[in-house]
């Protein structure tokens, strides 16, 4: 699974109605340039893609009054919406993904409510438990990496990935249950989205022709 689709599905719908500027803006914000594919080109090919599937909704705006292209702004479908929670709920079970499926997947996870948060975490950290049960099948972390040769390395450096992996979700979800953060159904959660004008200090660059007037 490729991160990108999560992040721009929940990017634009957090804003209900976004341009690619926007987009791009909030994922900057996030830090998503630095541990994901989301660039500049990567988040306005999406966006294209995703209306082209049904996804999005593209809605070209009155051309700007200094003389620019129309800019599009894109809407979630109904469509949009499922693939988006399902997107989201398999980033946070599935183990094996890279690690920025799984950060897109804990920037979105409060769309969810609390109680299928912390079943989905705990799916995951079952999901860590079997991979590394079919590993140790053949590989014994106590007896050393040294017993597969210098091979053995790799095998010990994702053992232990798996390790510190399913520690970390077991205390994020010790912190969900104790009642951080605020999930869908409980009032207003913190989006950490940019306002509409608000000076973006992570900005990699220009915005795109025709994302704002």
């Amino acid at each position: 699974m490729s991160a990108i689709r999560l992040l721009v599905l929940g990017a634009v719908r957090q804003h209900g109605r976004a341009h690619g500027y926007q987009v791009r803006g909030d994922l900057e914000y996030w830090g998503a340039h630095e541990w994901s594919n989301a660039k500049p080109g990567s988040i306005y090919h999406a966006l294209k893609q995703l209306a082209r599937q049904g996804l999005l909704h593209a809605h070209e705006t009155a051309p700007s009054t200094a003389g620019g292209p129309p800019r599009t702004e894109y809407e979630m479908t109904d469509s949009g919406t499922e693939e988006y929670f399902r997107l989201l709920r398999e980033s946070l079970t599935s183990y094996g993904q890279k690690p920025d499926v799984l950060s897109a997947a804990l920037g979105f996870m409060v769309d969810l409510d609390r109680a299928e948060a912390l079943a989905l975490l705990g799916e995951r950290v079952r999901a860590i438990g079997e991979w590394r049960r079919s590993v140790t099948e053949y590989y014994t972390p106590e007896g050393g990496p040294g017993q597969l040769g210098h091979i053995g390395e790799i095998m010990d450096f994702w053992v232990h990935s798996a390790d510190s992996g399913a520690e970390w979700t077991r205390g994020l979800i010790a912190r969900i249950e104790g009642g951080a953060y605020t999930f869908a159904g409980e009032g207003e959660p913190f989006l950490g989205i940019l306002a509409d004008g608000e000076p973006n200090p992570y900005a990699t660059g220009t915005p795109h022709p025709g994302d704002r007037d």
